[in-house]
């Protein structure tokens, strides 16, 4: 018998491949440099879309795992160590409070995971620089690398959550890392980063795979000359892009697991983020520089999220909810964008540019 968690799972998986597919076949099926304007639009579908999410799972949330009766609800609560302690005598009412956390723990996941891909794309416009793509194959690279991003996360939120239910020491390990990631971070804030393409471990590698042509040939990943296959400067760029991914997925993952033990819940929140990544990217090159604090929030992002998970069975003692996290985390991320704003307004009335 089929379980009601492949069901589900094996749907939203048709959901994203039927968006991607109009993504790309539809609605951006010629190559042409995305404009602010189009860009912002794009931004405020795929939000749009991410926070529908939240109001699914407020109404129907009980269908990702689908208890049957109490025992199971309790279960999966235990199971999942969610910071929730309904009464299991009303079984409704048990139900009704179990999915409002999920959706507060996915709101919050989404809300970390948005917060992070900002520092994930400067990077990629520094890639995408560093390898002079054409703007016009900016969204056809991102598309591809969205889709190998969902592939990785997959793995990766999976096989972590396997490794936290057998050993619950993992948490500490996770925590330790998100607190040096952040320490680091804002420790190199104001450093230039730089990407050597000669040096980088994964164009040594490919080039060892695959003879490389350093034209673009029209925006096409692979071409056969004299009967001999090359890969493109676009390929190669998608490849260091989707490394970059893999070394961003190895915070923001864990940093979803501070707040919820579910994977499907990690997977979604992960996945809705992602999706919008694209369009997210041609706003926020344009005006990043606005954000000068940006960094600064998310350094202490991710030291608040590592100490959480350092701490976590004092802080369920204590009763430290699903609220409190997104509350302190969009408390985190909207001052950073308050200060950065008010910066620029000191700035611009002392007649200065905003750096």
């Amino acid at each position: 018998m089929i379980s009601s968690e492949f069901i589900f799972f094996g749907s939203f998986l048709v959901f994203i491949a039927l968006i991607l597919a109009l993504d790309l076949g539809v609605f951006h099926k010629s190559a042409h440099t995305v404009g602010f304007r189009e860009a912002v639009g794009w931004t405020i579908v795929w939000i749009g879309l991410g926070l529908s999410f939240y109001f699914f799972l407020l109404q129907f949330g009980h269908l990702v795992h689908d208890p049957k009766d109490p025992e199971a609800l309790k279960h999966l609560i235990t199971k999942f160590r969610h910071p929730i302690h309904p009464d299991y005598g009303n079984f409704d009412a048990a139900l009704r409070t179990y999915r409002q956390n999920l959706g507060l723990e996915y709101l919050t996941g989404y809300l970390i995971e948005k917060a992070l891909s900002v520092d994930n794309i400067f990077v990629i416009y520094l890639i995408f620089i560093t390898f002079s793509v054409n703007t016009r194959y900016y969204h056809k690279v991102l598309f591809w690398g969205i889709l190998g991003a969902i592939v990785m996360r997959f793995v990766f939120i999976f096989l972590s959550s396997a490794l936290i239910q057998e050993f619950s020491w993992v948490l500490y390990l996770f925590g330790l890392l998100l607190i040096y990631t952040g320490i680091h971070m804002f420790m190199s804030r104001n450093k230039a980063e730089k990407i050597d393409k000669e040096k980088h471990p994964v164009v040594r590698f490919a080039s060892r795979l695959l003879p490389l042509d350093a034209s673009y040939e029209g925006g096409r990943f692979f071409v056969k000359k004299n009967g001999k296959r090359f890969m493109t400067t676009l390929f190669l760029t998608l490849l260091v892009i989707e490394f970059s991914d893999v070394v961003f997925a190895v915070d923001s993952v864990p940093a979803i697991f501070s707040v919820t033990k579910d994977p499907y819940i990690v997977f979604f929140s992960n996945i809705f983020a992602i999706l919008g990544l694209r369009s997210l990217f041609f706003v926020i090159s344009q005006i990043i520089h606005m954000f000068y604090y940006l960094k600064h929030g998310l350094s202490i992002l991710l030291v608040f999220i590592g100490s959480k998970m350092m701490v976590h069975e004092w802080l369920d003692d204590l009763g430290f909810t699903t609220n409190h996290s997104l509350l302190i985390v969009a408390g985190i991320i909207a001052l950073s964008i308050l200060l950065s704003l008010a910066r620029n307004h000191r700035l611009k009335k002392a007649g200065k540019a905003t750096s």
